[in-house]
């Protein structure tokens, strides 16, 4: 277990507690007592409800912030910075708008002190593997939501990353063009199989592409429960996996661990608790 830790990706959370300030000087606990392991090449996928402190996880990981309490480790190593060989895909758009996507995707190359001309080449390549060629002198704002998601994995990936978050990527997407990304997503981790951490709120989404998924509990988030997917791999059309008999039997499963889970939440929202003390 100690080798499989300290492989290249692995990620663990040993009693994580994070807590951030508030506007009125006292301090909010988002984690509390978080332990998790995730093993190189896993695709783990994070569930829980809103605001829960699922997206803490992944800047815990990176490096963005640091835990009050307990330890992140990556690759065996302690996390106090910036962790090396990690990209990260975020929610909204992190592309610049004043760039073409061919050099928006040859700048985590370029940063890493790759020549100007191999790090274009290399960003011609992966626009090319994400079905993108023919647009490298276009901008973020002439592509649909789809192709600059396509791109931003092509951003995330020219980077060859042990280590790949993802923070909601495609939520902003419509039904349709969320599958066809996710079969993208899939296609494109079986080529080099970096770690994952997937943050979702999508629960089918999450058992159709992950090895392993982690519910959260209401906020303070802690780790409820750990389901690993025995869906088989290449799992092909995450649109036909969904009406498979043992991803049903595992969505009625999770689903039954999160429920709880999110009614807590939905209990405690400013506008509901404000509508049962006016109706008490």
């Amino acid at each position: 277990m100690a080798e499989i830790l300290a492989g290249k990706g692995s990620v663990q959370f040993t009693h994580v507690t994070k807590r951030f300030p508030t506007r009125d000087g006292v301090e909010k606990t988002v984690l509390r007592d978080v332990n998790l392991v995730i093993e190189p090449g896993m695709f783990c996928a994070v569930v829980g409800p809103t605001g829960c402190g699922k997206s803490t996880t992944l800047t815990l990981a990176a490096g963005l912030y640091r835990p009050s309490e307990g330890s992140v480790r990556v690759s065996g190593r302690e996390v106090d910075g910036i962790t090396q060989g990690t990209s990260f895909v975020f929610q909204s758009d992190a592309l610049m708008p004043w760039k073409s996507i061919l050099k928006n995707v040859a700048l985590g190359p370029t940063f890493r002190g790759v020549s100007k001309q191999q790090a274009l080449e290399e960003a011609r390549d992966w626009l090319r593997t994400v079905g993108l060629a023919g647009f490298e002198n276009y901008y973020p704002y002439q592509l649909s939501g789809g192709m600059r998601k396509r791109v931003s994995m092509a951003a995330a990936l020219i980077n060859k990353p042990s280590m790949l978050l993802m923070d909601e990527p495609f939520s902003a997407l419509d039904v349709q063009t969320r599958a066809i990304m996710s079969n993208e997503l899939l296609t494109l981790w079986e080529k080099t199989r970096p770690s994952v951490l997937f943050v979702t709120h999508d629960l089918e989404e999450a058992i159709a592409l992950a090895d392993r998924v982690v519910v959260m509990t209401a906020g303070p988030a802690t780790v409820k429960a750990v389901f690993d997917i025995d869906l088989p791999r290449p799992r092909g059309q995450v649109q036909d996996i969904r009406f498979q008999p043992r991803f049903l039997d595992l969505y009625q499963q999770i689903w039954e661990s999160l429920r709880e889970e999110v009614a807590q939440a939905y209990s405690r929202s400013p506008a509901i608790s404000k509508q049962k003390g006016a109706v008490a």
